[in-house]
């Protein structure tokens, strides 16, 4: 997950909350203290952090708990809305016929975040291209290409070409016909003059109706002073921050580039062209603070499963039904939408469970052979996996090559799940997400 270190020392502050036996103004300064350093450590402005934990002392020993809410659920709300507020408001690119231009210095992740943005818009069912203006390093048309072409993106061209507003002029004569056109743009190692001349004369060319600074979250508090000169000279409206997952810098990243007027737009959450979200504060620090997310949760599952399959996965959540059927679709799915690490941020209540690289890799073995046990079962015993009994168990290790035990501990885990889904039945709230979701087309989450 982006900013682990900050989420865990965050997390570890809302559990002292948790732990206390009274709310009192010694606990409010010493949780503002372990907020500060948290802050600090993950490269937050001094500044910024010491206003934030300020106000958050403030509120929590002036504003009294609203009716329904106790001491410690009012200090932690009041925690949250403080670290949202410093983030800003969510931008939205809109889902409309669009030129993008994007911008940033050298090393910033800048032509990979052009292949993650047409992906992310092409999973939304535009018609995407790209448009590879970079006259000055070498490969990055190749670079480009070799990223976009797996998922039929087109992009172009020209190597040899010196003069990058020519490309760009070609390019949109090119695919003109296309929803969403995105110019990757050359940098340079600082913001020299000849840059920021190039961009300007690329933009009066493309006349984007978005210009994306992309910035490298270890970059950390200078985000500010790059979005600040970028947006004098052509006009940023949005920031796109790369390797937020990697670095313990991104604070300084997020909170510089939020104190200026572009707001950040996406971030990069990994190396994958399928690795970019969209960036939404309450969303970042519900998951940041171990809250989980579950309508990106659910957007995940709904890019790896078939809709119909999903629709009436869904409906038998809704009436308490699953069977060995429904666990397999949904083991298969899981594997498809990413790391555990990340799947686990997303759930509500396991954003702070720390399990180590190797409990996550045993995680994925265990669900790797609990499919080929899966694979050697019946029709009928998927369905009703009650007349699984001895011999059967026994029938079923041999033809999957695993131990009696690893069958029997599979079946354990199952009518846990099953358990769990029937109380969810009964759940009106996540019925009624549940339910939302399929209107829209996304899907269900029965691994929850």
């Amino acid at each position: 997950m982006a900013m682990e270190n900050l989420g865990k020392s965050l997390r570890e502050t809302l559990k002292k909350i948790a732990r206390a036996t009274t709310v009192d103004r010694e606990l409010i300064k010493e949780v503002v203290r372990d907020i500060q350093r948290a802050l600090l450590k993950a490269d937050v402005n001094v500044k910024l952090a010491l206003e934030l934990s300020r106000r958050v002392e403030e509120r929590a020993l002036k504003e009294k708990p609203p009716p329904g809410m106790s001491p410690r659920e009012h200090v932690v709300r009041i925690i949250y809305e403080e670290l949202v507020k410093v983030l800003g408001e969510p931008y939205e690119v809109p889902l409309t016929t669009r030129r993008i231009m994007l911008v940033g210095l050298y090393g910033q992740g800048k032509t990979t975040t052009a292949a993650k943005l047409a992906r992310y818009f092409q999973k939304k069912g535009l018609k995407v291209a790209l448009i590879q203006a970079d006259v000055h390093r070498p490969a990055a048309y190749e670079q480009l290409v070799q990223l976009a072409e797996p998922y039929g993106i087109p992009v172009y061209g020209r190597p040899e070409e010196t003069k990058a507003p020519k490309i760009a002029r070609e390019g949109l004569l090119e695919f003109e016909d296309y929803d969403l056109v995105i110019v990757d743009t050359s940098g340079r190692h600082s913001l020299e003059e000849d840059l920021i001349k190039e961009i300007k004369l690329v933009s009066n060319v493309v006349k984007p109706d978005e210009i994306l600074l992309v910035i490298d979250a270890a970059v950390g508090q200078q985000a500010g002073p790059q979005a600040k000169a970028f947006h004098e000279a052509v006009g940023v409206t949005g920031v796109v921050i790369t390797k937020l997952d990697g670095t313990a810098k991104g604070g300084g990243a997020l909170s510089a580039v939020a104190e200026t007027q572009a707001p950040v737009v996406f971030i990069g959450t990994g190396e994958k062209v399928d690795d970019l979200e969209k960036f939404d504060p309450p969303k970042f620090i519900s998951r940041l603070l171990g809250m989980g997310d579950l309508e990106t949760l659910m957007e995940k599952a709904s890019e790896v499963m078939d809709e119909e399959k999903a629709e009436e996965t869904a409906r038998k959540i809704l009436s308490g039904k699953f069977t060995l059927i429904e666990m397999y679709e949904q083991m298969e799915a899981l594997t498809k939408m990413g790391p555990l690490s990340k799947i686990m941020s997303l759930i509500p209540g396991m954003g702070g469970a720390q399990l180590s690289e190797e409990e996550l890799e045993e995680t994925q073995r265990l669900l790797h052979k609990f499919r080929v046990i899966m694979d050697s079962m019946t029709r009928e015993e998927m369905e009703n996996p009650r007349i699984i009994k001895s011999s059967r168990i026994k029938r079923i290790a041999r033809g999957a090559g695993v131990d009696p035990s690893d069958v029997k501990e599979l079946l354990k885990r199952y009518n846990a799940s099953r358990k769990a889904i029937k109380g969810m039945a009964g759940n009106r709230r996540l019925q009624r997400m549940l339910r939302k979701q399929m209107k829209k087309g996304n899907i269900d989450l029965s691994d929850l």
